[in-house]
């Protein structure tokens, strides 16, 4: 991404923490003299880098967004107003039948006063052919 370049990046999740690798004893440092040969267990930090596919990140940040606009206007209130309403894209992508996400959208949408019919299409329409997210895969260095 350039210096120039407009688009922001969406926030990644914290990372889990450190790793910590075991250096064999005679191998790396410990061979070269740097690290103390009377400590029994050499702890060497090290990171782990995860990949996530940012183009699936940023398409689903945009659509989440999206979703809780539409649900404000069909509940007429904010955000923080709304009754709690799950919609989970992955469980949608799960199912192989678009009648079957409408039918699980609606269930979802039931105590909406509004009619959703235009919302449900909508939605269905934005998902068609998105992946779901998988596990962040570990970057090859």
């Amino acid at each position: 991404m350039s210096a120039t370049s407009t688009e922001t990046s969406a926030p990644l999740p914290p990372s889990a923490g450190r790793v910590f690798f075991q250096a064999a004893p005679g191998v790396g440092c410990a061979a070269n003299g740097h690290m103390q040969r009377d400590d029994p267990v050499q702890k060497k930090q090290g990171k782990v880098t995860v990949k996530y596919d940012r183009k699936e990140l940023r398409k689903r940040l945009i659509l989440e967004e999206w979703i809780i606009e539409q649900l404000s206007e069909l509940y007429d209130c904010e955000e923080e107003e709304m009754p709690e309403v799950e919609i989970d894209i992955d469980d949608l992508l799960e199912v192989n039948s678009e009648d079957e996400r409408a039918v699980k959208l609606q269930e979802s949408l039931t105590d909406c006063y509004k009619p959703t019919d235009a919302f449900v299409q909508e939605l269905l329409g934005r998902i068609r052919g998105m992946r779901k997210l998988n596990a962040p895969q570990k970057k090859s260095l």
